[in-house]
């Protein structure tokens, strides 16, 4: 412990809970929000959507993996590309723009969840975004062991009701929905599915954010990478094939509670567990991407002079209180104003680009020097397809919307 409250982050996470923190901030984020948005533009052709988001992702996953154990800090985004290229000022940029992304991602899937919510508990949508925004912020300033060790049993649960979704979907009589517009590979709106799918896999680099506070980090930072990214993938592929079975894509993209209108339809009862479930993975994503993004201004308020405010943790709970408060407060009012649609397609087209920026990092980190002994190098062919397809991924976004 350190004068001036400057107490350091404390190791207390172990590859259980780190990976469950690695689920739990992916599936929050996207599949119960988002599952209706990527089905209406690609309809049965979905699981593909996530499946070459999750490819693109895969990439990256890897340089990440390596950097994690070249540079284990928060804020790690920064360090890296402060490291590589020797620049604060662009490293500043980056480790903002890191927390960018999670604000925005966050106040996404509060509205997401709280959608969900109003079938619960009728209460005005304000109210609501305001009150949970508020609880799940002090309970990301309680401790990362009591903050994750609640968000493990909420990923459990959520995961637990992706499942159940999918069985009642995939083992249903009803007919296939009628899509004829969908017959044949629709080959741009794929890329915009998929680049909308990406948002679904926000979570793997915010686990490198917790590198000062994994236990073992060389060896579970790359292991908790990997195996958080797989699990994702297998259950939003399956989910993705099995809601498509029974509701047809224009249904899915109309509805704000795309799961729970596939479970009615599959059961012909009502949804209230699923909607529960959903609000409990809304709540997660949130817990994880505030957890994140306070740590990145964090580790920005130890090096840059304006961010100093934002340097020094509680003495009793060992977290970033001063960080945890203003990210709280961005991410409600994010919540407030915006559709998820948006925000989960400027958080994604943001994260390609940070994506591409960290692959470079990378090739010039291999440059400069070997990895640490013991830690995970990644082949030199992984940085360079993860720079090229995140590039390609924001270039067909981009030729999307001109069109």
């Amino acid at each position: 412990m350190t004068r001036g409250g400057e107490n350091k982050l404390a190791r207390r996470l172990g590859l259980g809970l780190f990976v469950f923190y690695g689920v739990g901030v992916m599936v929050g984020a996207g599949i119960y929000v988002l599952i209706g948005e990527v089905a209406a533009r690609v309809g049965p052709w979905a699981p593909m959507a996530f499946l070459l988001a999750g490819a693109t992702a895969a990439f990256t996953a890897a340089s990440f993996a390596e950097l994690s154990c070249r540079l284990p800090e928060s804020a790690g985004e920064a360090a890296y590309v402060r490291e590589a290229f020797g620049r604060l000022w662009l490293a500043t940029v980056v480790g903002l723009a890191v927390a960018a992304v999670g604000v925005i991602s966050a106040g996404a899937v509060l509205q997401g969840g709280v959608g969900y919510l109003m079938a619960l508990l009728p209460l005005p949508k304000f109210v609501l975004i305001v009150g949970v925004g508020l609880l799940l912020g002090i309970v990301s300033a309680l401790g990362v062991e009591k903050a994750l060790g609640f968000a493990a049993i909420i990923t459990a649960i959520e995961v637990l009701g992706l499942l159940i979704v999918s069985f009642v979907a995939t083992t249903s009589e009803l007919p296939a929905p009628v899509q004829p517009e969908f017959d044949a590979l629709p080959v741009v709106a794929l890329s915009g599915a998929a680049f909308l799918a990406f948002f679904a896999f926000l979570g793997f680099e915010d686990m490198v954010n917790m590198a000062e506070e994994v236990k073992s980090p060389l060896r579970n930072l790359p292991r908790g990478i990997f195996i958080a990214l797989a699990v994702t993938v297998i259950i939003y592929v399956l989910v993705a094939w099995a809601v498509t079975r029974i509701v047809s894509a224009a249904e899915l993209g109309a509805s704000d509670r795309p799961l729970a209108l596939v479970f009615e339809r599959a059961t012909g009862g009502g949804s209230w567990s699923i909607e529960a479930i959903a609000v409990m993975a809304a709540v997660n994503g949130v817990i994880a991407q505030i957890v994140m993004a306070s740590r990145v201004i964090y580790g920005l308020g130890r090096r840059v002079a304006f961010l100093a405010y934002f340097k020094s943790t509680n003495p009793v709970t060992r977290t970033p209180v001063r960080a945890t408060a203003v990210i709280t407060a961005f991410v409600i009012l994010l919540a407030l104003g915006a559709p998820v649609a948006t925000l989960a397609a400027i958080s994604a087209f943001i994260l390609l680009v940070i994506f591409a920026a960290m692959n470079l990092a990378l090739l010039r980190l291999k440059q400069l020097g070997p990895a640490p002994e013991n830690g995970f190098v990644a082949p030199v062919w992984a940085p360079w397809a993860g720079f090229v397809s995140a590039l390609a991924m924001c270039l067909a976004e981009l030729l999307r919307l001109a069109a």
